[in-house]
């Protein structure tokens, strides 16, 4: 039998975005840029509405909360893949790659649940204007910010354990830039079936039902601007919910893109992992272009952030 296959697995292998040697510093200085772009953009909006007493409220504080979320998720991956574009080495130990699985898996579920409660809260602005700082209290929104971090990281250390249980001595090749679930699960020599199963069962009903909140919210949100006799009402009726309607197609759009499209072909994995790319790097640098472009309150906010 082979000595390898014997072996205990203590680093593994990531592959990179590209194994062309001759655009590796492009893609550095191109990823550079889009992280820092993230970062300040971001940073601002989280910045801006902490200064701003105005924008503390209910709504704003769950758009501070997605702001944070998104910086952590992109540094959660960005600065090993900017490190191995400079230095070619696409080694990450064990437990690095645990620790990055573990917070990825976090950062990603946490997103999932704040988008559904941000889709209910607009639910309720909607449908039930006059009752919407009854419903939605400073308690309430605090209540469902530290439900939303707490289910996230929660569902992530059963996901994380699951994963890491496994035993490791086949190949340490990672088909991705990153430590993610399917990659490290195919890497075992053990049975997975317990993995899958749990991994299938709570992000099943997790992700499932914050889905369902997300969409079933949107539903009588679009339901209720329909009814809207004049134009002037559904157009600002719109205008509350456009941007975090955009930002939820985009999250679950490229989310469902890379995770629903798995094969063994070694083009479709340089796709998927491109998709997963603008998955987890793009998207996070999106998202404050499309709240402060769409929203008035937000743009003269950070008007005055850089302003003084």
């Amino acid at each position: 039998m082979d000595t390898y296959n014997l072996s205990t697995v203590t680093e593994f292998i990531l592959v990179g975005l590209s194994d062309l040697p001759e655009v590796r510093y492009s893609l550095f200085v191109s990823f550079a840029i889009i992280y820092q772009i993230t970062l300040v953009g971001n940073g601002a909006i989280f910045l801006a509405i902490g200064l701003e007493k105005k924008l503390h409220t209910p709504m704003y504080c769950f758009l501070a909360n997605l702001s944070l979320l998104d910086m952590f998720c992109s540094s959660t991956t960005v600065p090993k893949m900017l490190d191995t574009l400079l230095t070619e080495d696409h080694s990450i130990s064990l437990i690095g790659c645990a620790l990055q699985l573990y917070f990825l898996v976090a950062l990603m579920g946490t997103e999932v649940f704040l988008l559904a409660v941000m889709a209910y809260d607009r639910y309720v602005a909607i449908c039930f204007p006059l009752r919407y700082t009854v419903i939605i209290t400073n308690t309430r929104c605090a209540q469902l910010v530290s439900g939303t971090w707490a289910a996230g990281f929660l569902n992530s250390v059963i996901h994380t354990i699951s994963t890491f249980s496994l035993s490791f001595c086949k190949s340490n090749r990672v088909n991705q830039y990153y430590c993610d679930i399917p990659q490290i699960v195919a890497l075992s020599c053990s049975s997975t079936y317990m993995a899958e199963i749990l991994a299938l069962v709570i992000g099943g009903i997790f992700g499932t039902s914050a889905f369902l909140t997300t969409l079933i919210s949107y539903i009588y949100i679009i339901s209720t601007i329909l009814k809207i006799r004049s134009a002037e009402g559904k157009r600002k009726a719109f205008s509350t919910c456009a941007s975090h309607l955009l930002v939820v197609c985009l999250f679950y759009g490229t989310a469902i893109f890379t995770y629903m499209r798995r094969s063994s072909s070694q083009d479709v994995l340089g796709r998927d992992r491109l998709i997963s790319m603008l998955y987890g790097v793009i998207t996070p640098m999106l998202n404050p272009i499309i709240y402060s472009l769409r929203n008035t309150e937000v743009k003269v906010a950070l008007r005055r952030l850089l302003c003084c």
